[in-house]
């Protein structure tokens, strides 16, 4: 039975310890984004960095919500603590789709205004004042910088994108359908289709692997093909690392369910996990609407 009183968890070293990981994974990250081997500190060994970042965060995320579930287990939530929760996650989502809002936002206004005022188009256009044969149509195959190459081709829609768009839209279903089963208190069902929707998400990292190869290795499309390919892979790699970390964390909610933990009434963090699923899901949407077809 959950105390009535508001529950204060002790200070803690995990904030400060989970900030360092994060600034090691994004200085090994720069790093290894721009082929550093050598220069300033941290960055002689961008892979190492990146590694120990790494490293860091997990150690924190594991004991930080290991000690959580041990409080809840332990009945010391209140109500008052039940909706501080739901409020927290929910300004987390809140932040995540400004997050992914600012790199469409990249998107719309390099294909909408800057492009055609590089072509000299509109009240702004530059009257081809930096590249005089410049011709602007997206995705910019033939870039007027030798130096930024644009790709050979882009990701063909209608295979891979579209069956992880299938895969990733039935893992909504699945997991709704896992939800509905906790609530009616049928663990072995809600066992069930959360493990599909689990590897419903893995299915989808796998394909999406398979699309980042056949872009290097046969369309050109890189990090460095352009804005088109740095816009591509910023918002679909950004997405893909949402998946893992969405599909590691209804994981653990699958491992929870099997130790029966949650309840009907009390199972906020199976919620929780399911609100960020289900955010990641309608952001492939927009991705498949915005950067593979349109």
């Amino acid at each position: 039975m959950a105390t009535s009183s508001y529950y204060v968890p002790d200070s803690s070293y995990f904030p400060i310890v989970a900030s360092f990981g994060l600034i090691g994974m994004a200085a090994g990250g720069g790093g290894m984004m721009n082929h550093m081997s050598s220069g300033g500190v941290g960055y002689a060994f961008p892979h190492l960095v990146f590694l120990v970042g790494t490293l860091l965060l997990a150690f924190v995320l594991f004991n930080w919500f290991s000690k959580v579930v041990v409080e809840s287990r332990a009945g010391m939530y209140s109500p008052q603590m039940d909706k501080s929760f739901r409020w927290g996650m929910s300004w987390f989502i809140f932040s995540e789709v400004m997050f992914f809002a600012a790199f469409f936002g990249v998107l719309l206004y390099v294909r909408q205004w800057a492009g055609p005022w590089l072509d000299g188009q509109g009240d702004k256009g530059s009257s081809h004042m930096l590249w005089p044969s410049f011709d602007y149509a997206w995705p910019m195959f033939n870039n007027p910088d030798p130096s930024l190459p644009g790709p050979k081709g882009v990701i063909d829609p209608w295979h891979i994108p579209l069956l992880n768009t299938v895969l990733l839209m039935s893992s909504s279903v699945t997991l709704t359908i896992a939800h509905h089963a906790l609530r009616a208190m049928h663990r072995g069902r809600t066992i069930f289709w959360l493990g599909v929707t689990v590897v419903l998400g893995a299915v989808f990292v796998y394909y999406q692997i398979l699309e980042y190869i056949e872009a290097y290795t046969e369309l050109g499309l890189t990090l460095e093909s352009g804005i088109y390919g740095s816009t591509f892979f910023m918002l679909t790699g950004f997405h893909g690392v949402h998946v893992t970390i969405g599909a590691f964390i209804l994981f653990i909610m699958w491992i929870r369910i099997c130790k029966g933990h949650f309840t009907p009434e009390q199972h906020f963090g199976f919620e929780a996990a399911a609100w960020y699923w289900h955010f990641v899901d309608m952001v492939w949407v927009g991705l498949f609407l915005f950067v593979y077809i349109m």
